[in-house]
């Protein structure tokens, strides 16, 4: 394993301490935003979590090595590179061998976060059953890999272009908990709410960081989803939103858009449509995820040297 991994020197101190970390993903900065917000973004959302008291540590795949944590200049370089794959469970053992470059989207941030025993991990939004699923069979590896991973995701719930109810019926399936951070709806993304109930509402990162013991100490393996409503002053309207959405399923069906292509171009054309607020949107939910998972994974932290004592 050790010829596959690499800590940035932050990350290795704070694995020696005990410190508490947040995993963050990197496909919002190669495939999520354009330049140069993705790079301002993920350096803001760095920034954020360690004023909370907790070591970032941004995660990709650079020159065949699994990163644990990126330099200023590896964020720099992942913000302008062109031909960086977008990473998922299937593509890692690839971009390994071939010595190539991935962004990790959520799916392969679990499975490099739990290589590295990081319990939390921070995002926009979560993968889904795609609309028209029962067609297509286009389903998220996210949602497999929340199954089988023991990381919480801290996210804005599932992305709002995706069939909703049929995501939460697969997590169920999975045995996946799916908390409302003080709230008893399902976030989607650009909204705080949705048709759609959370199995939990918690109140805080202390009564959070309890249940991901729980659910471990027993050995119940697999995630958790954290789904955290993005901030109201942010937020978008539903019905707008469901309008907007809907226009842009269509384009993409009619330019035959799918698999692993079709959320980018998805949030590419509802920001289009929604004159760039919903950037601006993803950017401010991002970093608000940022400000709940540290503080979930501080408290998880506490839980643990607790119980060393």
């Amino acid at each position: 394993m050790e010829s596959y991994v690499e800590f940035s020197e932050e990350v290795r101190e704070a694995r020696k301490k005990g410190q508490a970390i947040v995993a963050l993903e990197s496909t919002i900065i190669s495939h999520g935003m354009p330049y140069p917000q993705n790079v301002r973004t993920a350096r803001e959302v760095e920034d954020i979590i360690r004023s909370k008291g907790a070591v970032p540590a941004t995660i990709a795949i650079l020159n065949g090595k699994i990163k644990i944590g990126l330099s200023q200049e590896e964020l720099e370089y992942l913000g302008q590179a062109t031909g960086v794959i977008k990473a998922s469970r299937r593509d890692i053992p690839y971009i390994l061998a071939s010595r190539k470059d991935g962004a990790t989207t959520v799916a392969a941030t679990m499975i490099c976060a739990e290589i590295a025993d990081i319990p939390v991990f921070v995002t926009g939004g979560i993968g889904g059953v795609h609309r028209n699923a029962e067609v297509t069979m286009d389903i998220s590896a996210d949602l497999e890999e929340l199954a089988v991973s023991n990381v919480a995701v801290v996210c804005a719930g599932a992305k709002s272009i995706l069939d909703i109810g049929l995501t939460l019926e697969y997590l169920e399936t999975k045995g996946v908990p799916v908390l409302g951070y003080q709230t008893d709806s399902l976030p989607a993304f650009y909204t705080r709410t949705s048709p759609y109930s959370v199995n939990y509402k918690v109140e805080s990162a202390e009564e959070t960081a309890a249940l991901l013991k729980a659910k471990w100490d027993i050995g119940l393996k697999g995630g958790v989803v954290v789904a955290n409503p993005i901030p109201e002053a942010d937020a978008m309207n539903e019905s707008e939103m469901t309008s907007i959405i809907e226009r842009a399923l269509k384009e993409a069906d009619e330019q035959g858009i799918k698999g692993k292509e079709a959320t980018p171009f998805l949030l590419g054309k509802v920001k289009e449509l929604t004159h760039g607020r919903s950037l601006k949107a993803n950017i401010a939910l991002v970093k608000n995820n940022a400000h709940v998972g540290a503080d979930i994974a501080v408290r998880f932290a506490r839980l643990g040297k607790v119980e060393a004592n």
